[in-house]
């Protein structure tokens, strides 16, 4: 009929089936292979393996499959060293040998930007390998199970994969400690240990509120656990026994301390090269006045003011605030913090005239979308961003370039060996 439009060919829908299937790449916990004309995703694989994997889920455009057989494996695979994976699914990516691993993580992260922000990077070292493989986890939180077991979900559920150990964890952090603390504790549904220096810390977090026996409690957990200290929270309150501030040393001779469920790095050593590299570029940058954005406990505001440099450190967290205030106080460091959400916070300073010449941002993976409009106003001649999010982090600089700004570096940091996370440091100048 004249006029008429052509209607868009129906895609068959892909019925659980087993197929062979050569994955070409990874992409988050999976490995991304094709089939049909549909990306199929399944995870436990290696770039260059062939698979037998049994399709679970069709979403159209691509499939979920769960891999049943490796029909030939790929150079870069390995046996996974820990005894619970392919079921734990904290590890995604421990089947992959380490220097793939890393390669891996510099093609995504180019493949962001590119997309993203049209920056092309060079792939070779992009990602700084961290100083260990394995025993590189300061902190874990462990889920607790309604019988007391203790472990990780399975990828992509709510079931609970029971463990004994953890090859990511620092030697300090044994789970006999948690299971002893799990045992005293009723009604504890997560658990946090936490390596302090003075011994191990446990953050039991409660599905109901706190009962008069659980100062007891705690303190029995720790007489019988070996902790230096332990945090309840509860529903409606926090109760801490025993010693339980942490340490952590940021750079040699600046040691940071705060409370065992304040948040802090997971991996000491990974952190002290990136403090190390936002500092370099700082003092590239010729920077004396720096707004530290996100700043939590002082990570970066404490090293910054040690140089001599005028730091204003904003986060939201009043916790955290106070514990960056009583650090400085302690170092005798001349920094000024607030505890304000940062987009709130930036208009203020706008109207106030204050004009950083540097901003550092490290927001929480969401990221920072609604402080971009206020920060481009402010005109810091340079804009450091920290992010453990690659696509909140290339969303967000791509509206900062909309105010003038060019992207000048990108760098990744792997903080998270044998898992896809990993850390960037962006820097974008004001043009």
């Amino acid at each position: 009929m004249s006029g008429s439009k052509t209607m868009p060919a129906v895609v068959e829908r892909l019925r659980p089936a087993r197929v062979e299937v050569a994955i070409e790449e990874l992409s988050g916990p999976f490995g991304l292979g094709r089939y049909q004309g549909r990306v199929l995703m399944v995870p436990g694989t290696v770039p260059g393996d062939l698979i037998e994997a049994e399709i679970e889920r069709d979403r159209g455009t691509y499939a979920l499959a769960t891999l049943r057989r490796v029909i030939e494996p790929a150079p870069a695979r390995r046996s996974p060293p820990c005894p619970f994976l392919p079921r734990c699914g904290g590890c995604d990516w421990q089947q992959v040998v380490y220097p793939a691993q890393l390669a891996a993580k510099g093609r995504l992260l180019a493949q962001q930007f590119e997309r993203g922000l049209g920056l092309r990077l060079q792939t070779n070292d992009l990602v700084q390998p961290a100083p260990r493989e394995f025993g590189y986890r300061a902190r874990v939180r462990l889920q607790v199970s309604s019988a007391g077991l203790l472990g990780f979900y399975r990828t992509g559920t709510n079931d609970l994969v029971p463990i004994d150990q953890c090859l990511l964890t620092v030697p300090e952090l044994n789970l006999d400690v948690a299971r002893a603390v799990v045992a005293a504790l009723p009604g504890c549904e997560e658990l946090e240990l936490v390596a302090a220096g003075v011994g191990p810390v446990a953050v039991a977090i409660l599905n109901r509120r706190a009962q008069e026996q659980d100062q007891t409690r705690a303190t029995r957990a720790i007489a019988q656990a070996g902790l230096a200290g332990l945090v309840v929270r509860a529903r409606d309150r926090r109760i801490a026994v025993g010693e339980v501030e942490t340490s952590l040393e940021l750079e040699p001779g600046l040691e940071l301390r705060l409370a065992a469920d304040a948040f802090s790095q997971v991996n000491h050593q990974a952190n002290r090269a990136l403090i190390a590299a936002v500092l370099e570029r700082v003092a590239q940058a010729d920077a004396r006045k720096v707004l530290d954005l996100y700043c939590g406990a002082g990570n970066f505001s404490l090293p910054l003011a040690r140089r001599g440099l005028e730091v204003l450190g904003v986060d939201a967290d009043a916790l955290a605030i106070e514990a960056a205030e009583r650090n400085a106080r302690r170092l005798a460091l001349p920094v000024r913090f607030v505890a304000m959400r940062a987009a709130e916070l930036a208009p203020f300073l706008l109207r106030a005239g204050y004009r950083p010449d540097l901003a550092l941002l490290d927001p929480p993976r969401g990221g920072a979308r609604p402080l971009m409009a206020s920060l481009g106003r402010l005109r810091p001649r340079q804009v450091v961003y920290v992010s453990c999010d690659c696509a909140t982090v290339v969303r967000d600089l791509r509206l900062l370039c909309e105010q003038g700004y060019r992207l000048e570096s990108v760098r990744g940091f792997d903080f998270f060996p044998n898992t896809h996370h990993l850390e960037v440091v962006a820097v974008a100048l004001l043009t």
